[in-house]
Parts: C-alpha cells; structure tokens; sequence
C-alpha cells in the first residue's frame, strides 16, 4: 500500500494524481505505464524490494486519477516529460531510477534523453520507439497472428473506411457521444489484450467494466499512435549517445505481439551497454511469469548502482 499520495497541479487545467510506496528512506525509482492512457494500478508496485526502493508512481496526463479523464488537449511526450520533472522536484528527488514498459519505455527513453543528469538506470520492456513501421504493425499486423480479434477490431469500422483503421478509430473515440466511443474504445482495448499475452488472458479494464479507464486508454493510444507519439521518426535512436553511460536493462518478451522483439534488438544495437534479455515463453504482459522475473531481476541489479 502507498504510505504516501497526492495531486499535483499541472499546465492547462491537467491534475496529476501521484502515489509513493516501499522506503520512504530507499533509493527512487520512478514506474512510467504505458498505454498512453493505462494509468497505474497495484501490479505495478510488484517488481521491486519494498525495503530498498522507495516506489514513484503517477498516473500520466488524461487518465487513471489524474484529470481530465480521456483528454488529449495539451497532451504530448513533451507534455509528460515537463510533467515528470514537476513530480521529481516537488518530491525533492535529485535523481531517481527510471522504469517503463511498453509505450511506458518510449516516455522513459524520451525523459532520459532530456533529463540524462536525473537518471541513475533505465530498466525497459517491451520496446515501442514510436516509428511508423510500428504504429503500422499494430494496426494491421497483430491480425496476422490473430486474424480473429483483427476482424473484430476491424469490423467496428465501416468497410468504406478500413483503408486508414486509424484515423477511423480515432474520429470515432473523439466524438464526445458516449454511445459513438465506447462502443469503439471497447473494440480497440480487447483487441490490444487478446494479442498481449501468451499465457494470461486477463485484462483489467475490460474485466472491471470502467468506461472512464476504457475511453481514457483507447482514445490516448489512438491520439498518440496517429502523431507517431509526437517525436520526430527514429528521434529515440538519433538520439542514445546523451543516455549509453548510463545502466540499462532491456526485457523483451520473445512472441510480443504488441512490440515486437526487432525493436528492442534495435534499440540494443545502438545502446550495446545495455543488457538485453529475451524471453522465450512471453508476449507483451509484464505480468507474464517469465517478464515478472526478468524485471525483478532487473531491479535487484540495480541495487549495486551507487
């Protein structure tokens, strides 16, 4: 349980809900979600020594606590860094470890590269860099792999207009009608969490039937995947000399649908620093047994960096 939570005030009317748990004593180590737009929930706190670590949580611009629930005005990578840095000095926190999965490690590679002087370790997984290759392959993809929740996710939109999946996808989640988009945020979420994982079959938005939590993550990830996450194409690459003097670990699930390993090995090829770990029986979830005890692993390794 958090022995610590607030809110803080953020640009242009956003309210970041913020949460701290473990050592009030131990060294910070900050967890960035992914999504956009998952928000935090107590799974999050299960990778790290409670004794040792003092645990950062914060749900990002636009969803989990933090309000305006689903709003994507003055809503970027941009946005989420300043935010970050907010959150860190009101904390008094000179630096901290940086930990984020999935689009979760685009926002951690991106702070990182800005604010390189705060970071002690970076431990990622799942790669997602944002390039369009990638915003491409979720769309259309995963559906090769699984051609049954792809049908679905494209039987949502009008045949005229599955040309661009989307852009469709997106109008749709951005009308304010609730009867227009949840229908569709409910159809863009099942078909992210039935190409998530090998062995769990679980996802806790749909499971919990919270519209708020629904919206919030489908209308955030179609926003950000159609700006290509607001950075530039291959900006996260360009970019990793400001960051390869520091520690990385880089746990990638084997058959990750969502982020598939040729990411990560990319992002390894140019960070060889880094470690990189492949698991062979594991998808996307960090929940999966294997990705749990790489990323556990991880942070016990990240107890020896002064």
């Amino acid at each position: 349980m958090p022995y610590e939570t607030g809110t803080l005030p953020l640009s242009h009317g956003h309210e970041m809900y913020w949460e701290q748990s473990g050592n009030p004593e131990g060294q910070p180590i900050l967890f960035l979600h992914g999504g956009p737009g998952a928000g935090t929930n107590s799974n999050n706190r299960r990778f790290y020594d409670p004794e040792f670590y003092r645990i950062i949580l914060f749900d990002q611009r636009g969803c989990g606590k933090s309000t305006p629930n689903a709003s994507v005005d003055n809503n970027t990578t941009q946005h989420l860094i300043a935010d970050i840095e907010i959150l860190r000095e009101f904390l008094g926190i000179e630096k901290w470890f940086v930990f984020g999965g999935s689009c979760g490690s685009t926002l951690a590679l991106a702070y990182a590269q800005s604010f390189n002087n705060r970071c002690r370790g970076l431990i990622l997984r799942g790669i997602f860099l944002c390039a369009k290759e990638e915003v491409d392959w979720f769309i259309y993809g995963m559906g090769r792999f699984f051609p049954e929740a792809w049908q679905e996710f494209s039987n949502t939109i009008p045949e005229s207009k599955r040309t661009d999946l989307l852009t469709a996808y997106l109008n749709l989640l951005e009308n304010p009608d609730p009867d227009i988009n949840l229908p569709a945020a409910r159809a863009w979420v099942s078909y992210e969490a039935n190409c998530s994982s090998l062995q769990i079959k679980q996802n806790i938005f749909l499971d919990s039937n919270n519209t708020e939590s629904i919206l919030a993550l489908a209308r955030l990830e179609a926003y950000y995947l159609a700006n290509n996450g607001f950075l530039k194409e291959n900006y996260l690459i360009n970019n990793i000399d400001s960051i390869r003097h520091l520690p990385g670990v880089i746990v990638q699930g084997r058959y990750d649908m969502v982020c598939p390993p040729t990411t990560a090995y990319c992002l390894a090829s140019v960070w060889p620093e880094a470690r990189i770990e492949i698991i062979a029986d594991a998808g996307h979830s960090a929940l999966e047994p294997g990705i749990r005890r790489a990323l556990v692993k991880a942070t016990e390794m990240m107890k020896k960096i002064k």
